[in-house]
């Protein structure tokens, strides 16, 4: 299996001191982090670890946001859930910096003592694995462990300190129950996505400190071998030779893909997580994050709410699902969705949704596979107000494009760089799409992953795109950049103010505004904007779940 590889040398004689006023580490720490380590033993003896007098002393950050992203130098350790830290170590040498997960285990050798635990614990065999719950597991885990050990000399128990207690609970109920090496990582609400390309680190990619690898390694082909293919019983999807390639969902809703084998992956077995948030990104925290700006949330407020069709469009990583799911808060409350994913990352906040997935052939479906292409039909049955595709790569595109001839609401991804690299994509093979019918798509989003001076790589909403229609006799399509975003200023440009086709002829002609009034609209979208910005600043308005409501309240009452 792997290891973690640290960059020092950890000796665990090192770790060994007692945490009261004579350590010597309390006069080097700083106050908030000497603090931390008094209530965490594993913590207090990791530090003892750490070549201070090499690397310096690591920061502490009881909670870590945006602002340590512009950290010249990462020398930091914060905690996460289940009482355990992470070292973001800094990699002078390399190009990435090191994630060091503190767990009680770390400073401990427990190789002497885990051959006779393993041998006590096959007599309880039968009473763990009766157990149902994973709860229920971990309970009867920890009662065959303390029945087995001893820390005070029972000469028919296997003798342990304390300390070593601790860790060897930990590190069981981990590996036996739990999601083994990669547990700390699927805690830590900050990663987004796990990576291992084969042998070596395995990487990350972090909401602040972006691509960093961890100190977790597998050193040989083997080693890679053996956790994928325990990676794919724990999650009952074992690969094999003969399916090396499995894509699946954990059960906190992250997304995984696994390659097995030497045979189609010349680096060796590898996996990606895609890591599930319990709570999405609001628009609030859009707008936070630069992503765009008070006016351009106005604007998608509008369009959602009138129930227009819109794709949110980009490359890979560039955000778009949390764009999705950001602005579904938009959508009136008492409309009726329909969610249809390949793999379930969109997250809703209204209580009539409908969220389908698809269904794979395997040996665990006896029933035949339910592909997109089948779930937007049934769809069109379900008579949602608002359908939305995860992402649009096929055959169901034609479907969704009937769907919106027909009056549905239609939301959807897709992966293209630009409006024409779209259009090109959704009326060629396999989509084909008439070319008549690409109008019937109203507004598009264009995100992206951009470098920003002193910010490094963020994510930008490039443009909101309005198409207008598609000529017959040039085969052109005509569209409008309603926001355009400003590379020189990090800023975002408004070309559509007072020229908007879509807040003119659609949004303003729903709302029954008069032909000779129309231009009234850009008050409305100027005053809603207005209205999010002093929800937000002033009310401290960022929960995804707080916003929906206190913008369904808004409704109700007429305020929007």
């Amino acid at each position: 299996m792997a290891i973690t590889q640290m960059p020092f040398t950890v000796d665990p004689a090192q770790a060994r001191c007692d945490r009261g006023p004579k350590c010597s580490l309390k006069s080097k720490l700083p106050k908030s982090l000497w603090e931390a380590a008094e209530q965490s033993e594993s913590l207090h003896d990791y530090l003892h670890t750490v070549p201070m007098d090499q690397v310096g002393v690591p920061e502490y950050y009881p909670k870590i946001t945006r602002d340590q992203s512009y950290l010249e130098r990462r020398n930091l350790i914060y905690p996460i859930e289940k009482g355990l830290f992470v070292h973001i170590y800094p990699n002078d040498k390399g190009d990435r910096d090191i994630y060091i997960p503190i767990e009680p285990h770390l400073t401990i050798d427990l190789s002497g003592i885990l051959p006779q635990i393993e041998t006590k614990l096959l007599d309880w065999v039968e009473q763990i694995g009766a157990a149902e719950t994973d709860a229920a597991k971990t309970e009867a885990l920890l009662k065959a462990v303390d029945a087995s050990v001893s820390t005070n000399g029972d000469a028919n128990k296997v003798h342990v300190t304390p300390r070593e207690l601790d860790a060897l609970k930990y590190f069981l109920v981990r590996d036996k129950i739990g999601f083994g090496l990669l547990a700390p990582l699927l805690v830590d609400k900050n990663i987004e996505d796990i990576s291992c390309s084969g042998l070596g680190s395995i990487f990350i990619e972090h909401k602040i400190f972006k691509s960093i690898q961890s100190a977790i390694t597998f050193t040989s082909e083997d080693d890679a071998d053996q956790f994928v293919i325990w990676l794919g019983e724990w999650i009952k999807r074992p690969v094999t030779v003969r399916n090396p390639i499995v894509d699946a969902v954990l059960p906190d809703g992250s997304r995984i893909n696994i390659v097995y084998g030497t045979d189609v992956s010349k680096r060796g077995s590898n996996f990606t997580i895609r890591k599930f948030s319990d709570v999405p990104t609001s628009i609030m925290q859009l707008v936070d994050f630069g992503t765009m700006d008070y006016m351009m949330a106005s604007y998608l407020s509008f369009v959602l709410e009138e129930g227009l069709n819109m794709f949110v469009v980009g490359a890979t990583a560039s955000g778009k699902t949390t764009t999705m799911n950001a602005i579904t808060t938009f959508i009136l409350p008492d409309k009726k969705i329909v969610s249809i994913e390949d793999t379930p990352e969109l997250q809703v906040p209204h209580k009539n949704w409908i969220r389908e997935t698809t269904r794979g052939s395997s040996k665990e479906n006896t029933g035949s596979e339910v592909g997109m292409f089948d779930l937007l039909k049934a769809a069109l049955r379900q008579r949602p107000a608002r359908i939305i595709v995860g992402e649009i790569r096929g055959e169901e595109g034609a479907i969704a494009f009937q769907a919106m001839q027909t009056g549905h609401g239609v939301m959807s991804t897709f992966h293209a760089a630009s409006v024409e690299k779209l259009v090109q994509r959704l009326t060629g093979d396999p989509i084909n799409i008439p070319k008549a019918y690409i109008d019937n798509l109203e507004v598009v989003l264009i995100q992206a992953a951009v470098k920003v001076p002193g910010k490094g790589t963020v994510r930008r909403v490039t443009s909101i795109n309005e198409i207008v229609g598609y000529d017959s006799t040039t085969e052109s399509f005509s569209f409008i950049e309603a926001f355009r975003w400003n590379p020189a200023t990090d800023t975002f440009d408004f070309p559509g103010f007072m020229n908007s086709y879509v807040m003119e002829e659609k949004i303003a002609l729903k709302r029954g505004i008069p032909p000779f009034k129309r231009k009234v609209i850009y008050t409305e979208l100027k005053r809603r904007a207005k209205i999010l910005q002093r929800l937000h600043v002033e009310r401290k308005l960022k929960d995804f779940y707080d916003v929906f409501q206190v913008l369904a309240e808004a409704q109700r009452q007429k305020l929007l």
